[in-house]
Protein backbone atom coordinates (compact mmCIF):
# COMPACT_ATOMS: atom_id res chain seq x y z
CA UNK A 1 0.00 0.00 0.00
CA UNK A 2 2.86 2.61 1.06
CA UNK A 3 4.59 2.09 -2.37
CA UNK A 4 1.31 2.72 -4.60
CA UNK A 5 0.78 5.57 -2.48
CA UNK A 6 4.12 6.82 -2.90
CA UNK A 7 3.90 6.06 -6.79
CA UNK A 8 0.89 8.28 -6.89
CA UNK A 9 3.02 11.27 -5.68
CA UNK A 10 6.15 12.29 -8.03
CA UNK A 11 6.65 16.32 -7.24
CA UNK A 12 8.98 17.02 -4.10
CA UNK A 13 6.13 19.09 -2.72
CA UNK A 14 3.99 16.05 -1.67
CA UNK A 15 6.48 14.98 1.38
CA UNK A 16 5.53 15.37 4.91
CA UNK A 17 2.14 13.81 3.67
CA UNK A 18 -0.26 11.51 4.62
CA UNK A 19 -2.29 9.19 3.01
CA UNK A 20 -6.09 8.23 4.08
CA UNK A 21 -8.30 5.70 2.72
CA UNK A 22 -12.09 6.05 3.06
CA UNK A 23 -15.11 4.78 2.42
CA UNK A 24 -15.37 7.18 -0.75
CA UNK A 25 -12.16 6.84 -2.16
CA UNK A 26 -8.19 8.02 -0.87
CA UNK A 27 -7.42 11.65 -0.02
CA UNK A 28 -3.73 12.46 0.26
CA UNK A 29 -3.12 15.42 3.12
CA UNK A 30 0.06 17.83 2.44
CA UNK A 31 0.97 18.65 6.02
CA UNK A 32 2.25 22.07 7.45
CA UNK A 33 5.51 20.74 9.87
CA UNK A 34 7.45 23.60 9.79
CA UNK A 35 4.22 26.18 11.05
CA UNK A 36 2.67 23.94 12.85
CA UNK A 37 5.24 21.13 14.50
CA UNK A 38 3.36 20.34 17.76
CA UNK A 39 0.23 19.66 15.68
CA UNK A 40 1.57 17.86 12.61
CA UNK A 41 3.78 15.55 15.25
CA UNK A 42 0.57 14.44 16.97
CA UNK A 43 -1.12 13.63 13.52
CA UNK A 44 1.50 12.15 12.01
CA UNK A 45 2.08 9.81 15.17
CA UNK A 46 -1.30 8.90 15.73
CA UNK A 47 -1.80 7.51 11.95
CA UNK A 48 1.53 5.24 12.90
CA UNK A 49 -0.32 3.51 15.65
CA UNK A 50 -3.22 3.10 13.42
CA UNK A 51 -5.56 5.34 15.61
CA UNK A 52 -7.54 6.40 13.24
CA UNK A 53 -8.13 3.23 11.66
CA UNK A 54 -12.22 2.48 11.37
CA UNK A 55 -12.87 5.68 12.62
CA UNK A 56 -16.25 7.27 11.37
CA UNK A 57 -17.01 10.44 9.68
CA UNK A 58 -19.32 11.51 12.48
CA UNK A 59 -20.81 14.63 11.30
CA UNK A 60 -20.97 16.08 8.17
CA UNK A 61 -22.10 19.71 7.72
CA UNK A 62 -23.20 20.16 3.81
CA UNK A 63 -21.21 22.42 2.19
CA UNK A 64 -19.13 23.66 5.41
CA UNK A 65 -17.22 21.01 7.27
CA UNK A 66 -17.09 16.91 7.64
CA UNK A 67 -15.71 16.15 10.92
CA UNK A 68 -13.60 12.84 11.90
CA UNK A 69 -11.23 11.20 14.54
CA UNK A 70 -13.14 10.02 17.43
CA UNK A 71 -12.74 6.35 17.87
CA UNK A 72 -15.83 6.77 19.50
CA UNK A 73 -18.12 8.23 17.14
CA UNK A 74 -19.54 10.29 19.26
CA UNK A 75 -17.76 13.78 18.76
CA UNK A 76 -17.33 13.84 22.38
CA UNK A 77 -14.28 11.21 22.14
CA UNK A 78 -10.11 10.77 21.31
CA UNK A 79 -6.75 11.57 22.62
CA UNK A 80 -3.71 13.14 21.65
CA UNK A 81 -0.53 10.91 21.01
CA UNK A 82 0.52 12.93 24.29
CA UNK A 83 -1.91 11.60 26.08
CA UNK A 84 -1.29 7.86 25.31
CA UNK A 85 1.90 8.09 26.28
CA UNK A 86 1.77 9.99 29.29
CA UNK A 87 -1.63 9.45 30.43
CA UNK A 88 -5.32 11.78 31.04
CA UNK A 89 -3.47 15.00 32.28
CA UNK A 90 -1.65 15.11 28.63
CA UNK A 91 -4.81 14.84 26.50
CA UNK A 92 -5.15 17.83 25.67
CA UNK A 93 -2.56 20.43 23.92
CA UNK A 94 -1.97 23.74 23.19
CA UNK A 95 -3.27 25.52 19.73
CA UNK A 96 -0.77 26.88 16.98
CA UNK A 97 -2.89 29.43 15.26
CA UNK A 98 -0.99 30.89 12.60
CA UNK A 99 -2.07 34.52 10.77
CA UNK A 100 -0.87 33.54 7.75
CA UNK A 101 -2.94 30.30 7.56
CA UNK A 102 -6.54 30.14 7.34
CA UNK A 103 -9.11 28.15 6.17
CA UNK A 104 -9.35 30.18 2.81
CA UNK A 105 -9.56 26.96 0.53
CA UNK A 106 -11.14 24.31 0.21
CA UNK A 107 -10.00 20.59 1.70
CA UNK A 108 -7.88 22.64 4.86
CA UNK A 109 -7.62 20.46 7.63
CA UNK A 110 -7.57 21.79 11.02
CA UNK A 111 -8.05 20.77 14.91
CA UNK A 112 -11.44 20.55 15.62
CA UNK A 113 -11.17 21.72 19.68
CA UNK A 114 -12.61 20.07 22.37
CA UNK A 115 -14.74 22.50 23.68
CA UNK A 116 -12.71 25.83 24.16
CA UNK A 117 -8.98 26.78 23.83
CA UNK A 118 -5.91 24.76 23.81
CA UNK A 119 -8.38 21.83 24.25
CA UNK A 120 -6.85 19.75 20.91
CA UNK A 121 -6.55 16.04 20.62
CA UNK A 122 -7.40 13.54 17.83
CA UNK A 123 -10.61 14.67 16.20
CA UNK A 124 -9.86 16.88 12.97
CA UNK A 125 -11.97 18.43 10.10
CA UNK A 126 -11.99 19.13 6.42
CA UNK A 127 -13.61 21.83 5.09
CA UNK A 128 -15.75 21.26 2.32
CA UNK A 129 -15.67 24.74 0.43
CA UNK A 130 -13.79 27.16 0.07
CA UNK A 131 -13.70 30.90 2.52
CA UNK A 132 -14.66 29.56 5.79
CA UNK A 133 -13.73 32.63 7.73
CA UNK A 134 -16.10 31.73 10.39
CA UNK A 135 -13.16 28.98 11.95
CA UNK A 136 -10.42 31.20 11.17
CA UNK A 137 -8.63 32.01 14.80
CA UNK A 138 -10.56 29.33 16.31
CA UNK A 139 -9.00 26.20 15.00
CA UNK A 140 -5.32 25.21 14.30
CA UNK A 141 -4.50 24.58 10.72
CA UNK A 142 -2.26 21.79 9.60
CA UNK A 143 -3.00 20.63 6.74
CA UNK A 144 -4.69 20.57 3.10
CA UNK A 145 -6.42 17.93 0.72
CA UNK A 146 -3.63 17.84 -1.76
CA UNK A 147 -5.45 15.04 -3.79
CA UNK A 148 -8.76 13.65 -3.49
CA UNK A 149 -11.00 16.53 -3.61
CA UNK A 150 -13.57 14.45 -5.37
CA UNK A 151 -13.49 12.31 -2.62
CA UNK A 152 -14.37 15.23 -0.04
CA UNK A 153 -17.40 15.89 -2.62
CA UNK A 154 -18.28 12.49 -1.95
CA UNK A 155 -18.21 12.53 1.67
CA UNK A 156 -19.99 16.08 1.38
CA UNK A 157 -22.85 14.85 -0.84
CA UNK A 158 -23.54 11.85 2.03
CA UNK A 159 -27.67 11.62 3.26
CA UNK A 160 -27.08 12.29 6.68
CA UNK A 161 -29.79 13.12 10.09
CA UNK A 162 -30.92 15.68 11.60
CA UNK A 163 -27.52 15.77 13.79
CA UNK A 164 -25.13 15.53 10.20
CA UNK A 165 -24.96 11.68 11.09
CA UNK A 166 -24.34 10.13 7.62
CA UNK A 167 -27.11 7.33 7.55
CA UNK A 168 -24.14 4.72 6.26
CA UNK A 169 -21.09 4.86 7.71
CA UNK A 170 -18.00 6.91 5.94
CA UNK A 171 -14.70 5.75 7.58
CA UNK A 172 -11.31 5.72 7.83
CA UNK A 173 -10.15 2.90 6.34
CA UNK A 174 -6.68 2.96 6.94
CA UNK A 175 -3.66 5.42 7.18
CA UNK A 176 -0.53 5.27 5.10
CA UNK A 177 2.17 7.77 6.82
CA UNK A 178 4.28 8.98 3.35
CA UNK A 179 7.30 10.88 5.22
CA UNK A 180 8.00 11.06 9.13
CA UNK A 181 10.03 14.32 10.01
CA UNK A 182 10.24 13.92 13.61
CA UNK A 183 11.43 11.28 15.60
CA UNK A 184 9.79 9.07 17.62
CA UNK A 185 9.30 9.84 21.37
CA UNK A 186 10.08 7.45 23.76
CA UNK A 187 7.54 4.47 24.06
CA UNK A 188 5.59 4.95 21.00
CA UNK A 189 6.81 1.88 19.61
CA UNK A 190 5.17 -0.13 22.37
CA UNK A 191 1.89 1.54 20.64
CA UNK A 192 2.62 0.24 17.13
CA UNK A 193 1.00 -2.49 16.22
CA UNK A 194 2.10 -5.56 13.96
CA UNK A 195 -0.79 -5.28 11.63
CA UNK A 196 -3.54 -2.96 11.04
CA UNK A 197 -6.11 -4.07 13.54
CA UNK A 198 -9.18 -6.09 12.74
CA UNK A 199 -12.73 -4.18 12.69
CA UNK A 200 -15.39 -5.05 15.10
CA UNK A 201 -18.48 -3.69 14.54
CA UNK A 202 -20.45 -1.89 17.15
CA UNK A 203 -23.42 -4.43 17.87
CA UNK A 204 -25.25 -1.00 19.34
CA UNK A 205 -24.51 0.74 15.76
CA UNK A 206 -28.03 0.42 13.74
CA UNK A 207 -26.21 2.88 10.84
CA UNK A 208 -25.89 0.83 7.19
CA UNK A 209 -22.06 -0.39 7.04
CA UNK A 210 -20.00 1.93 4.65
CA UNK A 211 -19.85 -2.08 2.58
CA UNK A 212 -23.85 -2.66 2.75
CA UNK A 213 -25.04 -2.97 -0.46
CA UNK A 214 -29.04 -4.11 -1.06
CA UNK A 215 -30.22 -7.64 -0.75
CA UNK A 216 -26.55 -8.43 -0.40
CA UNK A 217 -26.90 -11.14 2.05
CA UNK A 218 -30.26 -12.44 0.40
CA UNK A 219 -28.17 -12.41 -3.56
CA UNK A 220 -25.61 -15.35 -3.19
CA UNK A 221 -27.99 -17.86 -4.06
CA UNK A 222 -30.11 -16.43 -5.96
CA UNK A 223 -30.57 -16.61 -9.82
CA UNK A 224 -28.79 -13.33 -11.69
CA UNK A 225 -31.78 -13.73 -14.30
CA UNK A 226 -34.10 -13.73 -11.30
CA UNK A 227 -32.20 -10.89 -9.67
CA UNK A 228 -32.49 -9.10 -13.23
CA UNK A 229 -36.13 -9.15 -13.32
CA UNK A 230 -36.45 -8.12 -10.06
CA UNK A 231 -34.77 -5.06 -10.39
CA UNK A 232 -36.78 -4.41 -13.98
CA UNK A 233 -39.93 -4.56 -11.81
CA UNK A 234 -38.74 -2.44 -9.65
CA UNK A 235 -37.89 0.69 -12.14
CA UNK A 236 -40.98 -0.06 -13.67
CA UNK A 237 -42.72 0.36 -10.65
CA UNK A 238 -40.63 3.47 -10.17
CA UNK A 239 -41.88 5.24 -13.66
CA UNK A 240 -45.11 4.36 -12.93
CA UNK A 241 -45.39 6.47 -9.68
CA UNK A 242 -43.63 9.54 -11.91
CA UNK A 243 -46.17 9.19 -14.29
CA UNK A 244 -48.84 9.09 -11.73
CA UNK A 245 -47.47 11.89 -10.03
CA UNK A 246 -47.14 14.18 -12.99
CA UNK A 247 -50.68 13.30 -14.25
CA UNK A 248 -49.56 10.62 -17.38
CA UNK A 249 -51.40 7.67 -15.12
CA UNK A 250 -54.39 7.21 -13.14
CA UNK A 251 -52.47 5.27 -10.77
CA UNK A 252 -49.38 3.96 -10.35
CA UNK A 253 -50.91 0.15 -10.19
CA UNK A 254 -52.92 0.45 -13.47
CA UNK A 255 -52.72 -1.70 -16.79
CA UNK A 256 -54.35 -1.69 -20.08
CA UNK A 257 -56.94 -4.55 -20.70
CA UNK A 258 -55.08 -8.05 -21.41
CA UNK A 259 -58.46 -8.20 -23.27
CA UNK A 260 -57.99 -5.25 -26.28
CA UNK A 261 -55.58 -5.42 -29.22
CA UNK A 262 -54.01 -2.74 -31.15
CA UNK A 263 -53.81 -3.30 -35.18
CA UNK A 264 -52.05 -0.92 -37.46
CA UNK A 265 -50.76 -0.55 -40.92
CA UNK A 266 -54.58 -0.82 -41.75
CA UNK A 267 -55.83 0.16 -45.61
CA UNK A 268 -57.36 3.01 -45.42
CA UNK A 269 -60.83 1.30 -47.12
CA UNK A 270 -61.13 -1.28 -44.35
CA UNK A 271 -64.14 -0.71 -41.92
CA UNK A 272 -65.11 -1.83 -38.65
CA UNK A 273 -67.43 -4.29 -39.66
CA UNK A 274 -64.47 -6.18 -41.92
CA UNK A 275 -62.16 -6.59 -39.13
CA UNK A 276 -64.47 -7.90 -36.61
CA UNK A 277 -65.86 -10.21 -38.60
CA UNK A 278 -62.00 -11.44 -39.28
CA UNK A 279 -61.30 -11.07 -35.81
CA UNK A 280 -64.49 -13.22 -34.52
CA UNK A 281 -63.56 -16.12 -35.29
CA UNK A 282 -61.15 -16.37 -32.40
CA UNK A 283 -64.03 -15.47 -29.77
CA UNK A 284 -66.73 -13.29 -29.00
CA UNK A 285 -65.48 -9.46 -30.06
CA UNK A 286 -66.71 -6.68 -27.44
CA UNK A 287 -65.92 -3.62 -29.82
CA UNK A 288 -63.75 -3.13 -33.01
CA UNK A 289 -63.27 0.47 -33.79
CA UNK A 290 -61.07 1.53 -36.64
CA UNK A 291 -59.59 5.10 -35.45
CA UNK A 292 -60.71 7.95 -37.46
CA UNK A 293 -59.78 11.58 -38.47
CA UNK A 294 -62.39 13.17 -36.19
CA UNK A 295 -63.21 15.70 -39.16
CA UNK A 296 -62.82 14.11 -42.10
CA UNK A 297 -63.84 10.25 -41.07
CA UNK A 298 -60.79 9.19 -43.11
CA UNK A 299 -59.14 6.33 -41.61
CA UNK A 300 -56.15 6.67 -39.78
CA UNK A 301 -55.01 2.80 -40.53
CA UNK A 302 -54.94 1.73 -37.05
CA UNK A 303 -57.67 0.10 -34.75
CA UNK A 304 -58.50 -1.75 -31.11
CA UNK A 305 -60.05 -5.13 -31.16
CA UNK A 306 -61.08 -5.94 -27.35
CA UNK A 307 -62.25 -9.42 -26.97
CA UNK A 308 -64.34 -11.11 -24.45
CA UNK A 309 -61.64 -13.40 -23.26
CA UNK A 310 -57.98 -13.39 -22.49
CA UNK A 311 -57.40 -16.30 -24.62
CA UNK A 312 -58.80 -15.19 -27.41
CA UNK A 313 -56.80 -11.55 -27.44
CA UNK A 314 -53.69 -13.97 -27.25
CA UNK A 315 -54.88 -16.09 -29.87
CA UNK A 316 -55.38 -13.28 -32.66
CA UNK A 317 -52.88 -12.43 -31.55
CA UNK A 318 -50.26 -15.38 -32.45
CA UNK A 319 -52.39 -15.92 -35.72
CA UNK A 320 -53.33 -12.11 -37.33
CA UNK A 321 -49.72 -10.69 -36.63
CA UNK A 322 -48.63 -10.04 -39.95
CA UNK A 323 -51.09 -11.26 -42.07
CA UNK A 324 -52.59 -9.72 -45.30
CA UNK A 325 -55.88 -7.89 -44.67
CA UNK A 326 -57.35 -5.93 -48.19
CA UNK A 327 -53.90 -6.37 -49.55
CA UNK A 328 -52.23 -4.56 -46.76
CA UNK A 329 -49.75 -6.91 -44.04
CA UNK A 330 -50.67 -5.56 -40.79
CA UNK A 331 -48.97 -5.93 -37.47
CA UNK A 332 -51.05 -6.97 -34.07
CA UNK A 333 -49.88 -6.54 -30.72
CA UNK A 334 -51.68 -5.94 -27.50
CA UNK A 335 -53.11 -2.71 -26.38
CA UNK A 336 -51.68 0.01 -24.34
CA UNK A 337 -54.02 2.80 -24.55
CA UNK A 338 -55.22 4.22 -21.01
CA UNK A 339 -58.08 6.20 -22.67
CA UNK A 340 -60.91 4.06 -21.13
CA UNK A 341 -58.63 3.79 -17.70
CA UNK A 342 -58.40 7.43 -17.84
CA UNK A 343 -62.35 7.89 -18.85
CA UNK A 344 -63.19 5.74 -15.72
CA UNK A 345 -61.23 7.26 -13.45
CA UNK A 346 -62.41 10.85 -14.26
CA UNK A 347 -65.78 9.93 -13.33
CA UNK A 348 -65.99 7.65 -10.63
CA UNK A 349 -62.28 8.18 -9.05
CA UNK A 350 -59.38 5.69 -8.26
CA UNK A 351 -61.65 3.17 -6.83
CA UNK A 352 -63.11 2.94 -10.40
CA UNK A 353 -67.03 2.99 -9.45
CA UNK A 354 -69.94 0.14 -10.00
CA UNK A 355 -71.74 -1.10 -13.26
CA UNK A 356 -74.87 0.96 -11.63
CA UNK A 357 -72.95 4.10 -11.37
CA UNK A 358 -71.77 3.78 -14.97
CA UNK A 359 -75.47 3.29 -16.57
CA UNK A 360 -76.70 6.12 -13.99
CA UNK A 361 -73.83 8.29 -15.52
CA UNK A 362 -74.41 7.61 -19.27
CA UNK A 363 -78.10 7.54 -19.14
CA UNK A 364 -77.86 11.16 -17.02
CA UNK A 365 -75.61 12.32 -20.10
CA UNK A 366 -77.53 11.13 -22.92
CA UNK A 367 -81.00 12.04 -21.27
CA UNK A 368 -84.44 12.00 -23.27
CA UNK A 369 -83.85 13.26 -26.05
CA UNK A 370 -81.45 10.15 -26.94
CA UNK A 371 -84.62 7.92 -26.49
CA UNK A 372 -83.57 6.69 -22.98
CA UNK A 373 -85.26 6.76 -19.48
CA UNK A 374 -83.64 7.58 -16.88
CA UNK A 375 -82.18 4.64 -14.86
CA UNK A 376 -82.70 1.98 -17.87
CA UNK A 377 -79.44 0.31 -18.76
CA UNK A 378 -78.72 0.05 -22.43
CA UNK A 379 -77.71 -3.49 -22.58
CA UNK A 380 -74.02 -2.83 -22.36
CA UNK A 381 -71.69 -4.94 -20.39
CA UNK A 382 -69.82 -3.02 -17.66
CA UNK A 383 -69.15 -5.50 -15.17
CA UNK A 384 -65.99 -4.53 -13.31
CA UNK A 385 -63.04 -6.87 -12.19
CA UNK A 386 -61.41 -7.58 -9.23
CA UNK A 387 -59.54 -10.41 -7.40
CA UNK A 388 -57.25 -11.42 -10.39
CA UNK A 389 -53.82 -9.52 -9.51
CA UNK A 390 -55.62 -6.21 -11.28
CA UNK A 391 -56.80 -3.21 -9.83
CA UNK A 392 -60.24 -2.73 -9.44
CA UNK A 393 -59.81 0.62 -12.00
CA UNK A 394 -58.97 -1.82 -14.60
CA UNK A 395 -61.96 -2.43 -16.56
CA UNK A 396 -63.05 -4.81 -18.92
CA UNK A 397 -62.79 -3.72 -22.49
CA UNK A 398 -66.41 -3.63 -23.08
CA UNK A 399 -66.94 -0.98 -20.85
CA UNK A 400 -63.46 0.77 -22.27
CA UNK A 401 -64.84 2.20 -25.27
CA UNK A 402 -62.01 3.29 -27.12
CA UNK A 403 -62.01 6.31 -29.32
CA UNK A 404 -63.62 5.51 -32.49
CA UNK A 405 -64.39 7.71 -35.28
CA UNK A 406 -67.18 8.83 -37.63
CA UNK A 407 -70.56 9.10 -35.66
CA UNK A 408 -70.62 5.25 -35.09
CA UNK A 409 -72.60 3.35 -32.57
CA UNK A 410 -70.89 3.36 -29.58
CA UNK A 411 -68.27 0.97 -29.29
CA UNK A 412 -69.16 -1.52 -26.09
CA UNK A 413 -72.35 -2.06 -27.76
CA UNK A 414 -72.73 -5.57 -28.43
CA UNK A 415 -71.99 -6.74 -32.60
CA UNK A 416 -75.09 -8.26 -33.08
CA UNK A 417 -76.72 -4.71 -32.21
CA UNK A 418 -75.44 -2.87 -35.19
CA UNK A 419 -76.81 -3.73 -38.80
CA UNK A 420 -75.90 -2.97 -42.22
CA UNK A 421 -78.82 -0.17 -42.49
CA UNK A 422 -76.94 1.28 -39.13
CA UNK A 423 -73.35 1.21 -40.95
CA UNK A 424 -75.35 2.97 -44.15
CA UNK A 425 -76.14 5.67 -41.91
CA UNK A 426 -73.14 6.79 -40.53
CA UNK A 427 -71.72 6.41 -44.05
CA UNK A 428 -74.47 8.86 -45.42
CA UNK A 429 -73.70 10.95 -42.29
CA UNK A 430 -70.03 11.04 -43.57
CA UNK A 431 -70.67 11.91 -46.63
CA UNK A 432 -73.05 15.24 -45.84
CA UNK A 433 -70.13 16.32 -43.31
CA UNK A 434 -67.86 16.15 -45.84
CA UNK A 435 -70.27 17.84 -48.34
CA UNK A 436 -71.26 20.99 -45.81
CA UNK A 437 -67.28 21.59 -45.31
CA UNK A 438 -66.57 21.69 -49.03
CA UNK A 439 -69.93 24.24 -49.36
CA UNK A 440 -68.02 26.19 -46.17
CA UNK A 441 -64.89 26.37 -48.25
CA UNK A 442 -66.27 27.30 -51.80
CA UNK A 443 -68.23 30.32 -49.49
CA UNK A 444 -65.35 31.86 -48.19
CA UNK A 445 -63.27 31.71 -51.14
CA UNK A 446 -66.22 33.66 -53.09
CA UNK A 447 -66.16 35.96 -50.22
CA UNK A 448 -62.22 36.32 -50.40
CA UNK A 449 -62.29 37.11 -54.74
CA UNK A 450 -65.18 39.88 -54.19
CA UNK A 451 -63.28 41.71 -51.35
CA UNK A 452 -60.04 41.59 -53.56
CA UNK A 453 -62.20 42.91 -56.98
CA UNK A 454 -63.48 45.79 -54.74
Amino acid sequence: REARAAGSLGSPAATMAVLLETSKGDMVIDLHVDECPRTCKNFLKLCKIKYYNDVLFHTVTKDFVVQTGDPTGTGKGGDSVYGKLYGEQARFFEDEIRATLKHKQKGTVSMASGGGENRNASQFLITARADCDALDGKHTVFGVVAEGLDVLDAINEAYCDEKGRPWQNIRIKHTVVLDDPFEDPPGLAALVPDASPTFTRDPNDTRLEDDWTPDDGAAANVDPALIERQTREKEARNRAVVLEMIGDLPEADAKPPEESLFVCKLNPVTTDEDLEIIFSRFGRVVSCDVVRDHKTGDSLCFAFVTFETREAAETAYLKMDNVLIDDRRVRVDFSQSMHGLWRNFKRFGAKGGTAEDRNAADNARRGPAFGVRPGRDRGVDKTFRAGDGRSTLEIKGSAMGHIGGGGRAPASRPPEDRGAREGRRDDHRRDRSASRERERERDWRLRQDCQLRR
